[in-house]
């Protein structure tokens, strides 16, 4: 019998519901034929002028009409702006999830309090595995980024390779665990990749991202320096190496530490059963013991690095903290950067720390999770995309990157700068943006989800 010649190929749709034209609410679909993966489910802080919003949601309508499709969230990290639409989409869209350790620790956590954890078929995966989902075969690759167990994807489909970076740097001396896969990049770029997601946060930025060891030294220069006050150091909830790094220098100094902020004491207490992080018997202590110990022997570590107005630092410094009051013999570290839109709030709460006498340092105590220039450029010659198409961060951005992949020799016509909710469709034969499908931000007060 002759077969068949199938002239109508099949192409792979690419089709970013959220996370283009801002860095928050990251989610992508990935459709072919009768499958659809979605990568991430991100959500992002409301805007100054979303009166009374706690987050924003993406509209995943186009999910829903297509719902037989979907096969499930391939997850790359345990960041908010990658997972924390998922308690709020799971219950419209009940499909698998899979992701790595310390990403599904932090998903489960959420789910709990979501009462999801029963109804939602979850997978934990281990670097270099593969996991089938429809038409669609997915790898996860070790990365680094600001928090553990990051995953890049490969997202291999009858119409070629994908591979989505997620939020990376590269780190080659990593506070915990192994350094970032090159190897795995350079074997998919040999095979040929049809088109590369990179991650844009830092496109402008020329050079490497410092590894994240060299905060630890940092720290221990900034106690050496303070040995006479209580310290106070700010810093995103999920970054767990860096709360490992200030635990160090703590341990070193003699310092006792008390972890303050609801999400951060439920990630440290997850990261710990797993074993991302460790903390040396009789080092941490509760809010209630810090009376039973000198300032001097004292360490907080808090969230609301980024100044929301309900996080534990902006309590503290406005004196509305039930336990902690901030004062004149007090250090405080920022070890962050003010996400952008943020900066308005993050100089409210060091004005108002410094009118209360504290010494405030938000300068070089804090490197970021993602790469510069120079490793994309890495990630781009080892990889060899025929398509680029730059994700992850507002226009400028995603322009950045379209000059570096040009710079590597990609051709003009082969770079998408995407906006949410454009469909891509990728094949051997060409590329092209075929149309749009419904996107929006979805918001969400309190329990209510877009009533408001």
């Amino acid at each position: 019998m002759k077969k068949k010649v199938n002239n109508s190929v099949s192409r792979l749709k690419v089709i970013p519901l959220g996370g283009l034209e801002q860095i928050g609410m990251n989610i992508t679909a990935f459709e072919y034929e009768d499958s659809i993966v979605v990568v991430d489910c991100g959500l992002s802080f409301p805007a100054d002028d979303m009166l009374g919003i706690d987050l924003v949601i993406p509209d995943i309508t186009y999910l829903k009409d297509n719902i037989d499709k979907v096969k499930g969230f391939a997850i790359t990290h345990g960041h908010e702006d990658h997972i924390g639409a998922l308690p709020y989409v799971l219950r419209e869209l009940n499909v698998p999830i899979y992701a790595t350790r310390l990403t599904m620790g932090i998903i489960d956590n959420k789910l709990k309090e979501h009462n999801l954890v029963k109804t939602t078929k979850r997978k934990v995966v281990k670097f270099g595995q593969s996991i089938n989902m429809g038409q669609f075969r997915v790898e996860f690759i070790k990365t680094n980024h600001s928090i553990v167990d990051a995953a890049a994807l490969a997202i291999y489909s009858p119409a070629g390779i994908v591979v989505h970076t997620g939020d990376f740097k590269v780190d080659y001396t990593p506070v915990f665990g192994d350094a970032i896969d090159l190897q795995r990049f350079a074997e998919l770029g040999k095979k040929g990749v049809l088109a590369l997601m990179c991650d844009s946060t830092n496109a402008e930025r020329p050079g490497f991202t410092p590894s994240e060891r060299t905060v630890g030294t940092i720290f221990d220069a900034l106690f050496e320096e303070h040995k006479n006050t209580r310290i106070f150091v700010a810093t995103f909830a999920s970054n767990v190496d860096r709360v490992q790094q200030i635990i160090n220098s703590a341990y070193k100094f003699g310092r006792k530490v008390c972890v303050d902020g609801r999400s951060m004491v439920s990630i440290i207490e997850t990261a710990r059963n797993l074993g991302c992080i460790s903390i040396p018997e009789n080092t941490l202590i509760e809010v209630d013991q810090m009376k039973d110990y000198p300032d001097e022997q004292q360490v907080v570590i808090t969230t609301g690095s980024q100044g929301e107005s309900m996080a534990a630092l902006s309590r503290m410094a406005s004196g509305m903290h039930r336990k902690i009051t901030i004062g004149a013999k007090d250090t405080v570290i920022f070890s962050s950067n003010p996400i952008p839109g943020n900066e308005k709030s993050v100089t409210k709460v060091i004005n108002e720390l410094i009118r209360k006498g504290a010494d405030v340092i938000f300068q070089d105590a804090h490197v970021s999770g993602h790469a510069c220039q120079e490793e994309i450029k890495l990630i781009y010659a080892l990889i060899r995309p025929k398509y680029a198409v730059p994700v992850h961060g507002e226009i400028k951005h995603l322009k950045a990157q379209a000059k570096i992949a040009q710079s590597l020799g990609i051709d003009k016509e082969h770079i998408f700068i995407l906006s949410s909710g454009d469909v891509l469709e990728l094949g051997e034969d060409g590329a092209k943006v075929s149309g749009r499908v419904p996107v929006g931000a979805i918001l969400v007060d309190g329990l209510g989800v877009g009533d408001v």
